[in-house]
């Protein structure tokens, strides 16, 4: 362990612990740990500035949220939580480190709900900050150089008329303060979404915001039973309304493994996840975390979960450790062929022609990939793996597959490179592409790099050109000329 590391190098140091990780289970950590001096539980911020004038102090004071060792005593306090809102961590340093990646900011502090796998309902309701201090961050980081600004509020709508306001400061600020290539991204609970927010939602212009949408689960009984609170109608029917427009990045996201959801249950939920058609179904497993109730109440909640981070569970009496063990492998499936934007395409030919369901589908794939592939397989002899499998299905015709494969390929992958398997041999290929690329409209720029490649099923070819990535689904344009 680092923190272990570190005291054997410099013993004179001393080590202070904070965070969600610790801030549960101090005691616990503090008998575990030796080499840990301080732990400080709850908000940080003021706690660790007091500890550091109090180390430096030759008088004795209170520090909210510490706990350390008095001689063979363990001295425990209550998790901190400010009245106020912390100060600011932006400072020159703070962006010259940034150096271009994701940007992180807080404008709210807690969650409105009690759900019982989750520690941000723990803070004591939500402290919503300064809106004015607000819109000076986001116009801040913004402009550092980084192309992606994450809102790490729990529940952005929580309350609908402040989310309204920076969604519109957002949209007004597009092209302006905020540079034209920056995307917003914000957590929200999406049934409590109402229309004016969602006419909001749909004016923003395209790639500026992208909205993470937690599901959990479609089981009606499961939400209650874990505290989530979720009109699952209304929650539908408001995805299929921002979808509508094209402009926004959407991200659902359900879990596995919460009380009274086994696999047929859970197979409905993907199901309607998937067939809502975002950008990104993300398949999540349950985990139990220090101070979450579904840890604390073993008896309420009953499970096996590992005892290391990151408290993953393993079994349920709803869910078997086999039946885990399938939805990682359908997980694993999904993410290489949808939430990769790779095989989008080639997915939907195979659902539309075998007649499949999404989870059936993805369960046969992902059994067949764990027994056919290796973890860090290339993409190349990823994609030749699932022609194999994916061409000896029934209702599909293989050449139609190759032309979806090389499709997703080409608009997907800007090497414009097509493995062996994707490649259609024919002798005339330079010649065809010669005369397509004679007419005017089909001229490649100078300097942009194209992919090409002919079709197998029809008399057609199919080019990208590697510029101007579509901001939402991350795909190039693709254009099909018939010959």
């Amino acid at each position: 362990m680092l923190g272990e590391m570190l005291k054997k190098s410099l013993p004179d140091s001393l080590i202070v612990l904070g965070g969600p990780e610790v801030s549960y289970n101090p005691k616990e950590v503090l008998e575990e740990y030796s080499w840990c001096d301080y732990l400080i539980s709850g908000e940080g911020e003021y706690p660790f500035a007091l500890l550091c004038d109090l180390l430096n102090s030759e008088t004795s004071f209170p520090v909210p949220g510490l706990c350390y060792r008095n001689g063979k005593e363990i001295v425990i306090n209550e998790p901190f939580i400010a009245e106020g809102e912390p100060p600011s961590p932006y400072c020159e340093e703070y962006f010259e480190a940034l150096k271009g990646r994701i940007a992180y900011l807080e404008t709210s502090r807690g969650c409105p709900y009690s759900c019982a796998f989750c520690l941000s309902g723990r803070c004591g309701g939500v402290r919503f900050f300064d809106i004015e201090r607000a819109k000076k961050e986001m116009l801040l980081l913004a402009k550092s150089g980084t192309q992606t600004v994450k809102l790490v509020d729990r529940t952005f709508n929580a309350n609908r008329a402040r989310a309204k306001e920076l969604w519109k400061f957002v949209i007004n600020e597009h092209g302006k303060g905020i540079p034209e290539n920056v995307c917003f991204h914000f957590e929200i609970a999406g049934d409590i979404l109402d229309e004016e927010s969602i006419e909001i939602l749909n004016s923003a212009p395209k790639g500026s915001i992208q909205l993470e949408i937690g599901m959990q689960s479609f089981n009606e009984k499961t939400l209650a039973y874990i505290n989530r609170k979720t009109n699952t109608e209304k929650l539908i029917e408001n995805i299929k309304k921002l979808l509508i427009p094209g402009n926004l990045h959407i991200h659902i996201d359900l879990i596995a493994g919460l009380p009274f959801e086994d696999l047929e249950s859970f197979e409905h939920s993907f199901d309607i996840g998937y067939n809502l058609h975002s950008n990104m179904l993300q398949l999540g497993f349950l985990k139990l975390l220090h101070g979450a109730q579904m840890r604390e109440n073993a008896e309420k909640y009953p499970c096996e979960f590992s005892k290391e981070p990151p408290y993953e569970v393993i079994s349920t009496q709803w869910t078997s450790e086999k039946d885990l063990s399938l939805l990682h492998k359908v997980e694993d499936a999904l993410e290489r062929l949808c939430n990769s934007g790779r095989f989008i395409g080639t997915v939907e030919y195979i659902l539309e022609k075998t007649g499949l369901s999404p989870f059936e589908f993805f369960k046969k794939f992902g059994i067949y990939a764990s027994e056919h592939s290796k973890p860090l397989v290339s993409l190349d002899d990823y994609t030749e793996m699932a022609f194999e499998y994916l061409s000896k299905l029934d209702g599909i015709d293989a050449s139609v597959l190759k032309d979806k494969m090389i499709c997703d390929r080409l608009c997907s992958n800007s090497s414009g490179k097509l493995p062996e398997v994707l490649k259609v041999k024919n002798p005339e290929i330079k010649k065809i592409r010669l005369a397509i690329e004679s007419e005017e409209e089909n001229r490649r720029k100078p300097g942009i790099k194209r992919g090409f490649s002919l079709l197998e099923s029809e008399k057609a070819a199919v080019f990208a050109d590697y510029e101007n990535k579509d901001p939402v689904t991350g795909k190039f344009v693709l254009k099909k000329v018939y010959y």
